[in-house]
């Protein structure tokens, strides 16, 4: 993470970056959360980074503060130290259970698990649902779920854009380079050094674990 963010010209002791629950269709693996003062252009150009690196389909970026934004939010709070990722999965389940369409996302930054409504290209949320169902849904699962007891902290709008690349048909990673100054620009070049360092530390983690190479 490191290099990636000094690639982009930014200090990395600016940013900060947990690992976190994430979860996307019904499904909790580890996610990376990076918090910072970045403006649009910055921010996308580092999601970009992030998700050429990692080989991400989709890397989301958000301002949950600014209200103006056009995609509903919900916070769902947990008492503090509680939010593992076993409790962020039995959530995601119950609130799908509650009402279909509520199984779509979330991402955990600290003791909040955050559901955005967000939206395609057309303005039509992926849920399905509208605003005032989805805060209708997370709050009859946040009453009706057992321990550890949550509560919705918070709700209204934010900014969020997802920005992606689909490997299966631009395998060089072209929906990324578009924003990072093209596949000749020296950004490119700095996060393909980066990926081969990435690829040589997966490889010897998988082998050490014996992990099967198409896991």
């Amino acid at each position: 993470m490191p290099k990636i963010i000094t690639a982009n010209g930014i200090d990395a002791a600016t940013l900060r970056t947990e690992g976190t629950p994430g979860g996307y269709l019904l499904k909790t693996n580890a996610s990376l959360q990076t918090e910072g003062d970045l403006d649009d252009a910055a921010a996308d150009r580092l999601a970009s980074s992030l998700g050429y690196v990692l080989r991400q389909y989709r890397v989301l970026t958000s301002r949950l503060d600014d209200r103006t934004g056009k995609t509903g939010l919900v916070i769902v709070r947990f008492p503090q130290g509680s939010l593992s990722a076993t409790v962020a999965q039995r959530f995601f389940e119950a609130a799908d259970a509650t009402k279909n369409g509520l199984g779509g996302g979330y991402s955990v930054v600290g003791d909040e698990q955050i559901f955005l409504n967000a939206t395609n290209s057309e303005g039509k949320p992926y849920s399905g649902l509208d605003d005032a169902s989805f805060l209708d849904g997370l709050r009859r699962a946040a009453v009706s779920f057992g321990s550890p007891k949550p509560r919705v902290s918070s709700l209204g709008n934010a900014i969020a854009r997802f920005i992606g690349n689909d490997w299966q048909r631009s395998t060089r990673g072209e929906g990324y380079q578009t924003l990072l100054g093209g596949s000749d620009g020296e950004l490119v070049r700095k996060l393909d050094e980066i990926s081969r360092c990435y690829a040589f530390l997966l490889a010897k983690t998988a082998d050490s674990k014996g992990w099967a190479r198409d896991e």
